[in-house]
């Protein structure tokens, strides 16, 4: 894993995002990360710094992927006048929606989270018919019309 990048390149970079973001002529939202926390650097006061110098910056929104716990979400969003995204997705850091609307985010992404459960799926029903040769997984799926009226909804 490569580290963050340094702190005054992490913020020009986030910089020139927004200054490109704004040339645009339509509207668009500019997220910032900091990566810390992926990235092997868990410090949290860093990243409440990096995400500080990325609002100040002109990040409409921004994100931490990684955050160990509710209480470090708490202390991020608090520290922040901007929207917080978290990022749902990672085993064990992941928490409800009740849970992070308390503690001041703003909106959530999924990430990989929905396509690595269907591919989880999709392994388990291949290994399934490969290992035992039936097709059970097939009583636990929806039908192509209920996925169908789900997509329209």
């Amino acid at each position: 894993t490569k580290p963050p990048y340094e702190f005054a390149h992490a913020v020009a970079r986030v910089a020139a995002a927004v200054k490109m973001a704004r040339s645009l002529s339509f509207p668009f939202v500019l997220t910032a990360r900091a990566e810390n926390f992926v990235r092997g650097k868990p410090d949290l006061e860093d990243t409440i710094k990096r995400l500080q110098a990325y609002e100040h910056a002109g990040a409409d929104v921004l994100m931490a992927p990684g955050l160990p716990d509710l209480d470090s979400v708490r202390k991020v969003c608090a520290a922040l006048s901007k929207p917080f995204n978290f990022m749902a997705g990672i085993k064990g850091k992941s928490f409800s929606v009740p849970e992070l609307q308390a503690a001041g985010v703003k909106r959530v992404s999924l990430a990989t989270s929905l396509w690595r459960m269907a591919m989880s799926g999709a392994i388990e029903a291949a290994r399934e018919v490969k290992e035992k040769g039936s097709f059970g997984y097939m009583e636990r799926s929806l039908s192509t019309p209920d996925i169908a009226k789900f997509m329209r909804e």
